[in-house]
């Protein structure tokens, strides 16, 4: 194990664009998920939809922040419209897989998404098994990361000692909360939208571009 990581007891992995590539575009039909709802809910065409669906993602880390601040919109109801999305372009991840299984400690996954959602993508990628709890959006209260207070409750709820935890993911600016409580972190730089925002040294420990590949590295291929 890298000496950078033996005192982890606790892996805490973002979701998106995370445990799945960037490239893979889902968030796209999110985003067009996203983009219809605004037309609904306001009334406007698809480019007012989109500028306004952007505006909220860079003002509040989510487009559900924004909507529920400035138009107090139903979270329940935005979230399983806009994730309702066919997981074809996910695909199975032996590698990653694998890894989580070799990997020592309790695995969380810690989601702006929804549960349902994220049980959807984990069950694609074949790594449902792998995780023993799961942290979406409601369990933070709607306080979506970066916001310190879905952190604090993760750690809270699961015991987690921060200084004993590695968070993994692909939004550098989520990484500054957790750096602060005292956790490891791992930037997953892979090309994720505005993923790079806030990309600063002191706040992230080790920068990678894939996490199968990472765990092969940090534990070996098993062979």
């Amino acid at each position: 194990m890298d000496p950078r990581f033996a005192h982890v007891t606790d892996w805490i992995f973002d979701l998106d664009n995370c445990l799945y590539p960037a490239s893979t575009g889902l968030f796209g039909l999110i985003d067009e998920r996203m983009q219809a709802y605004i037309q609904q809910l306001k009334g406007c065409d698809p480019v007012e939809a989109k500028r306004v669906q952007k505006a909220h993602f860079h003002a509040h880390g989510t487009t559900l922040a924004g909507l529920m601040a400035e138009h107090d919109i139903d979270p329940q109801h935005f979230l399983d419209d806009v994730h309702d999305i066919p997981l074809d372009r996910v695909a199975p991840d032996e590698r990653l897989v694998r890894g989580l299984g070799r990997l020592p400690g309790r695995k969380f996954v810690f989601t702006n998404g929804d549960a349902p959602y994220a049980r959807r993508v984990l069950e694609r990628i074949g790594a449902s098994e792998q995780f023993e709890q799961l942290h979406d959006i409601i369990a933070s209260e709607l306080r979506p990361k970066p916001d310190p207070h879905g952190y604090r409750l993760l750690c809270a709820n699961f015991g987690i000692d921060p200084a004993r935890a590695c968070l993994i993911e692909d939004m550098a600016q989520n990484l500054r909360p957790a750096k602060a409580l005292g956790m490891t972190t791992v930037w997953v730089d892979n090309g994720s939208e505005r993923g790079n925002h806030d990309a600063e040294p002191g706040h992230i420990d080790v920068r990678i571009e894939n996490v199968g590949a990472w765990l092969e590295e940090l534990l070996g291929d098993g062979n």
